[in-house]
């Protein structure tokens, strides 16, 4: 990795875990800097780390950079791939990194002798512990601690993307500077197969899709951004995954609760989520009590940020013993954070979410087996989803952030991360270990999976708490009458409204199984005889008395039109019903996408719909 600031770096044992692929990434922006340097020799570069997908490097020029640069970047950077030449590393001295800085001689060709402010500002930040080191790949010397490929030759096939400014350290104050994007592969063809998915993916781009289906809007006007309005049909889809999961709750033996959208500073100030927490939430509002003492304090109120401090007030509401648990408390709860403006984007980052959030108090004996339940109802949900690629991430705890990120509690961080990592191990569960991404008060599982088109989201997420109970002293009587406190389970298996359904939109390029479609079925009539009319409505309300999403159209219009209707507006089974289907007590079956099934009973087409419907086919 190029050596940033502290807030930028990754830790050695992050840098050692990096993959192949990134390897591949991190010695490309080294090739497109050196590329850079022979077209402008005055840049000066910044950071340059390998990214998710990709590669940037940060980089002040006179010359602004566009895509029309890029082929001749590319063409200098084969030339550097094609020389084949060899990532030398040199560890070198405080003293000799600073003058090297200085005298220019960093992210440089040779001796340019330009002193380079951004690396002597990142040597200075380096940590007096951590080794400082260089990597020259020709004649282009880099500030890097690495790692790196063997040679240039060894990266294979690369592509520059885009540019974009940036300031540097994120920070407005400090100069802005053009960030070029690109990336790399291993080879030609997985390149090319990235491009192509990069592709599909505008296809499903839930924005579009979520526009042309009437499903969501955001009005930034009157609402604000961020917060997105359902429109009947998205409500459609929200009902249908709300109804999922209490189902499924039902089940598991959790119990439902509704909490307020809002609670006083002091509920997050003893949860600890202020003022650590402060900037992601909504500025408070301070209140007095109406007829209240004109001489007293206003009260602050905070918008909900988070469900957990409600349900630890629900637990703290009632007295419990051991039989109580475990007391598995959920809500689809809505929560409010103020996410930066730039970082907004359609139903996958918003400031209003509905969250499918539940709270699992349990004694250490019960963990491991309501830990695994919650794993076991992800993968339920998966195969309802039909999502057949997915990693549990799980996210550990960095001793040296202890007090600072992470609760001081060392043996309990130790015991619960064991707990946790031991449930995964014995069920077989597909998951990487991820450290210093830990909640701050006891580790987690983050959830990822692959769309259809093979990009990658995280869904969900499974934490342990092992802190905030005892903040709010929330007790149980054991069995041998003494007060404990319980361990608390935070899980979401389907995360929020909004996320979900917008990976959902991408994952199904707006073509859902019927049982979860907005328009899940259309009776068409060819022609408009009365006697078809009746029969074509006697089967759209025998549906409709199903609680069956079905709309009717009986126009004049030539059939081959209503079905491309139906079909533009991604209605899941179409029924067309003929004056032969009516004679024969059938009806055309055509299923969008996948055109005609033929003509079938009726009964026996209306009891598959509710069967498919009933079961969730995917």
């Amino acid at each position: 990795m190029q050596q940033k600031p502290e807030a930028e770096r990754k830790t050695l044992d992050d840098r050692q875990k990096m993959t192949d692929l990134e390897r591949v990434r991190h010695s490309c922006a080294h090739v497109l800097a050196t590329a850079i340097l022979r077209l402008w020799p005055d840049a000066q570069f910044a950071a340059g780390p390998p990214v998710e997908n990709g590669f940037y490097y940060d980089v002040e020029l006179s010359h602004r950079i566009s895509p029309e640069d890029f082929e001749k970047i590319e063409a200098e950077m084969k030339k550097e791939t094609k020389a084949n030449n060899t990532f030398e590393k040199v560890v070198v001295t405080r003293e000799q990194a600073i003058k090297d800085a200085q005298t220019g001689r960093l992210a440089a060709l040779g001796e340019r002798g330009t002193p380079s402010k951004f690396k002597l500002d990142i040597v200075q930040n380096i940590p007096e512990n951590e080794p400082i080191s260089y990597y020259k790949n020709g004649d282009f010397l880099d500030l890097c601690a690495g790692p790196h490929v063997m040679r240039t030759g060894n990266i294979g096939a690369f592509k520059l993307t885009h540019v974009a400014s940036a300031y540097y350290k994120g920070d407005e104050k400090n100069p802005q500077l053009q960030r070029i994007y690109g990336t790399a592969f291993k080879n030609k063809t997985e390149m090319e197969a990235y491009f192509t998915m990069l592709e599909e993916a505008k296809k499903r781009d839930h924005r579009k899709i979520g526009q042309e289906m009437g499903l969501f809007a955001i009005d930034t006007e009157y609402v604000g951004p961020g917060l997105p309005l359902w429109l009947p049909k998205g409500t459609m889809i929200v009902e249908e995954l709300e109804n999922l999961a209490k189902e499924t709750e039902f089940a598991a033996g959790y119990v439902r609760v509704k909490t307020p959208h809002l609670a006083k500073e002091k509920m997050y100030k003893t949860s600890g989520h202020l003022p650590y927490y402060a900037e992601s939430m909504f500025p408070p509002m301070e209140l007095k009590e109406k007829g209240g003492d004109s001489n007293e304090e206003a009260e602050r109120y905070y918008l909900k940020a988070m469900n957990c401090p409600h349900h630890h007030r629900i637990f703290a509401a009632e007295p419990h013993s051991y039989r109580d648990l475990p007391l598995r408390l959920a809500e689809y709860g809505t929560c409010y954070r103020y996410e930066q403006s730039g970082e907004l984007f359609g139903l996958m980052r918003v400031r209003s979410l509905n969250m499918n959030d539940a709270h699992i108090y349990c004694t250490e004996e019960q963990f491991a087996d309501e830990f695994n339940a919650v794993n076991e109802m992800y993968l339920k949900y998966f195969k309802i989803f039909g999502l057949e690629k997915y990693q549990m991430r799980f996210s550990t705890h960095d001793p040296k952030r202890l007090g600072d990120k992470f609760v001081n509690e060392p043996e309990l961080w130790k015991k619960t991360e064991d707990m946790v990592r031991n449930v995964l191990v014995k069920n077989n569960i597909n998951f990487v270990e991820v450290p210093n991404e830990a909640a701050f008060y006891g580790p987690k599982i983050d959830v990822q999976v692959w769309s259809a088109i093979g990009r990658e989201f995280t869904i969900a997420t499974n934490q342990v708490d092992f802190a905030v109970p005892a903040k709010f002293g929330l007790t149980y009587r054991d069995r041998d009458n003494t007060e404990k406190t319980p361990l608390c389970i935070h899980r979401a298996p389907l995360g929020t409204h909004e996320r979900f359904i917008g990976f959902l939109i991408e994952h199904y390029a707006g073509n859902f199984p019927l049982w979860l479609a907005p328009d899940q079925v259309r009776v068409l009539t060819i022609g408009d005889d009365e006697a078809l009319v009746n029969y074509a409505k006697l089967i759209a309300n025998e549906l409709r008395a199903n609680m069956v999403r079905c709309e009717t159209d009986f126009r004049t219009d030539p059939i081959k039109a209503k079905i491309a209707e139906a079909e533009q507006t991604k209605v899941h089974t179409m029924l067309v019903i003929g004056p032969r289907d009516m004679e024969a007590g059938n009806v055309s079956v055509r299923l969008h996408g996948k055109g005609s099934l033929g003509a079938k009973p009726k009964g026996e087409v209306i009891a598959d719909i509710l069967a498919s419907i009933k079961e969730r086919r995917s």
